[in-house]
């Protein structure tokens, strides 16, 4: 007997060793899965579950990763009804994800957060302000173009923009060609004003198979805002000098979702709620009459030699938001403001467009600025807000 138990404990062992390998071959190959129904998959590690509607997805070390789309780690879950459910076109190979319902909050259960402390005015500040009525683009002036990030680069943002101001900016776009142009706006102004647009993704898109539309993940209609502001506004503590022509600004960061919000400068609101409530990383969920708001504060802080820098930002920075002094070596010019309103889109059912990857997300609203004015209408510009009065 004593020589048969050996053997029993080595079968018994051996049988418990095939359990466990036959356990392994089913996680890894993928069997496991099999095994479970999708409503089991609510969260995935952070990852998103991809089905064979929304396109293909690779398995990867440490999670489910999307093609294209490098693997990000938002943790959203599945059950998201401002999802849009429309087949990708042949072209793409990444899911389309978001905006999730979680993207989402109704503004009315926000509590306030918008403090007034504003630096205080100092005697030689510039109060006044200077606007550009340029239109809301009705015409559909649109590409997935960035001259400014990615001159000559066709598609370059891999999303769409909405412009108004020039009337033929893209990405061949030169300062000769920008100057050479027309412009929507009434008084003269040629500058370039651009932003991703915002769509209803309860409907098909016209450029539902095109570049920057649905054949790169941005499902849905165009919305056109309902009304643009653009306003040039001053320093509390200093007067402004003019922008050289053909100066570049953006503000905002088009990856905030995967690079961080060290640049992000998205703000969302709803009419009537604006100076409660500004939202960085969250639509807005609006009550009936109340408009959706986008609104955009750009650098003001010149270094006075430069007109653009490799980063697109070095050049002009922002003022010290505790003082509204620039920094040494750099001299305050006409801070420009953005302010899009948009009628109340599908609730949970619209988002910003995105590069692939982005997820929709609304920390990454951006905007771009090409001064385009011409000398005499920035000094006018200047002039106006220097000496406290409102024009335009």
């Amino acid at each position: 007997m004593r020589s048969r138990r050996p053997r029993d404990r080595r079968r018994r062992m051996s049988k418990r060793h095939l359990a466990v390998i036959t356990a392994v071959a089913l996680i890894g190959g993928g069997g496991l899965f099999g095994l479970v129904g999708p409503s089991a998959f609510a969260h995935e590690s952070g990852q998103q579950r991809g089905t064979a509607a929304q396109g293909r997805v690779l398995h990867a070390p440490g999670g489910v990763r999307r093609g294209g789309q490098g693997g990000n780690n938002r943790h959203r879950g599945n059950g998201n009804s401002g999802q849009a459910s429309a087949s990708p076109s042949p072209s793409a190979s990444t899911t389309v994800i978001g905006p999730l319902a979680s993207d989402f909050v109704d503004i009315t259960k926000v509590a306030p957060n918008v403090r007034n402390n504003a630096p205080r005015k100092g005697s030689n500040a510039s109060s006044g302000t200077f606007s550009s009525r340029c239109g809301v683009n009705a015409g559909g002036q649109h590409n997935p173009d960035n001259v400014i990030v990615a001159p000559g680069v066709a598609d370059g943002a891999q999303h769409t923009h909405d412009y108004v101001g020039n009337v033929k900016v893209d990405n061949t776009s030169t300062n000769e060609s920008l100057a050479a142009q027309g412009t929507s706006c009434t008084n003269g102004d040629l500058s370039a004003y651009y932003w991703p647009v915002l769509r209803d993704q309860t409907k098909q898109g016209a450029d539902a198979g095109a570049k920057g539309g649905g054949a790169e993940g941005n499902i849905g209609s165009i919305l056109t805002p309902a009304s643009i502001q653009i306003t040039f506004k001053g320093n509390p503590t200093s007067k402004v000098t003019a922008m050289p022509r053909f100066l570049r600004v953006i503000t905002g960061d088009a990856k905030a979702f995967t690079n961080g919000t060290k640049n992000a400068n998205a703000s969302w609101s709803c009419t009537g709620f604006e100076n409660k409530v500004q939202l960085k990383d969250k639509y807005p969920i609006c009550p009936a009459g109340s408009k959706v708001v986008r609104s955009f504060a750009f650098a003001s802080c010149w270094d006075g030699r430069n007109i653009d820098s490799a980063d697109h930002r070095s050049h002009i920075v922002g003022a010290d938001p505790n003082t509204g002094a620039c920094p040494q070596g750099f001299k305050a010019v006409p801070q420009l403001t953005e302010r899009l309103t948009f009628n109340e889109p599908n609730r949970t059912k619209f988002a910003v467009d995105s590069f692939p990857g982005q997820q929709h997300a609304p920390v990454t609203d951006h905007a771009d600025f090409i001064n385009v004015m011409s000398d005499q209408l920035m000094q006018q510009a200047v002039n106006c807000i220097n000496s406290g009065r409102r024009c335009g």
